[in-house]
């Protein structure tokens, strides 16, 4: 009786906050009634990570970095690793630096593509929060997460996954939308996913990511439900991001819609979704039929090289650093639809103080 009990007045609630978010955002658009932030959902997610803006940097590959997430984290959002194709040494040194270089909380993220060899070298070393994306963790892999005294996230797009994310334990979920820059998971729509993975989550915080560029992104994100907004593209343009200066200076003169959702850029992970910049490589590509592996103008050209000599090819996956030399523009160039809102490189505290503005501006429409 207790639990059917239970079930109901959650059931319920999580109702009430969906049709108030859904209330609140028409107000918001249609009448300029204004919504207060941060709302009670951000509010928790704050409180729950001590965090003083429900902001996440996403773990956007070779672009983020220890000073870039002790940055973001300084700030009072939450900075992110993105550990997957690191070394045992690399992450060993860049979970220790990052918790040497912060008090404020920091995620690391693993792609479960392929086996996370060094999770347990990452909480070891300190990592107090880990993420993952394109599958879900492993039973013993939460068991060891919670061992070290972390938590755990996971990347979900529907209410399927967000179940099972949630069956494992899992502390928030992140509902990525197509939106996205870099390797897309969804299939749909981040406010078409969002209420379906809200429903599921009731009081797990949700965080809403693709697509959102600026503050007044963060707003509607936070209206609609979301605890916070996960940003991406908006953080590799940044002074402390590992982003190529050539990188960050397309990024900055591009629109969405110069960006595209295609498997063009699949070297290293085949048949794998991603969103990026139509730059050279992708429009030879596009203009001879979108032709397969084997079968792509220009598929053997070394088109950058990192500091160890190691070569970069034309449809490599691999997102652009600072390491790299070569012709970077020609390189993938991972985007989302935020990129709009991209047109300086400030330090991260700037941008997260900026965002944080706006997304308090948003909230203050003039009636």
């Amino acid at each position: 009786m207790k639990r059917t009990r239970r079930d109901f007045i959650e059931t319920n609630a999580a109702g009430v906050l969906l049709a108030s978010a859904g209330a609140q955002t028409l107000n918001a658009q249609q009448t300029g009634i204004a919504v207060a932030m941060p709302t009670l959902r951000a509010k928790s997610l704050m409180a729950l990570f001590n965090l003083k803006y429900p902001i996440f940097e996403a773990p956007h590959g070779n672009a983020t970095s220890p000073e870039l997430a002790i940055a973001v984290s300084n700030a009072g959002a939450m900075g992110a690793l993105s550990l997957t194709f690191r070394t045992p040494d690399v992450v060993r040194m860049s979970v220790s630096q990052t918790r040497a270089g912060t008090k404020g909380p920091f995620l690391v993220n693993y792609i479960l593509m392929q086996e996370p060899t060094t999770l347990q070298i990452a909480l070891d070393a300190g990592a107090p929060i880990v993420q993952f994306s394109w599958g879900m963790p492993t039973r013993e892999m939460v068991s060891a997460i919670h061992a070290a005294g972390g938590r755990f996230g996971v990347q979900v797009t529907s209410a399927e996954s967000a179940r099972a994310a949630l069956d494992l334990g899992a502390d928030y979920l992140a509902c990525q939308g197509t939106e996205a820059g870099g390797h897309v998971q969804a299939n749909r729509g981040l406010y078409e996913a969002l209420p379906h993975v809200l429903k599921e989550a009731r009081e797990i915080p949700v965080l809403a990511c693709g697509g959102i560029g600026n503050g007044e992104g963060i707003y509607k994100a936070l209206v609609a439900g979301a605890s916070g907004a996960m940003l991406g593209t908006r953080f590799v343009a940044t002074i402390e991001s590992n982003g190529h200066p050539a990188y960050q200076h397309a990024l900055m003169a591009a629109h969405a819609d110069d960006t595209v959702l295609t498997t063009c850029f699949e070297g290293g992970w085949p048949n794998a979704p991603h969103r990026a910049l139509r730059n050279r490589t992708f429009v030879a590509w596009d203009a001879a039929g979108c032709p397969p592996a084997g079968k792509r103008p220009g598929e053997g050209d070394v088109l950058a090289r990192g500091p160890d000599g190691s070569p970069v090819l034309r449809y490599q996956g691999r997102s652009t650093g600072r390491e790299l030399r070569g012709a970077i523009e020609e390189c993938a160039l991972f985007a989302g639809l935020g990129v709009e809102f991209v047109k300086d490189v400030p330090s991260a505290a700037e941008l997260v103080e900026r965002l944080w503005r706006e997304c308090e501006a948003a909230s203050s429409i003039s009636k």
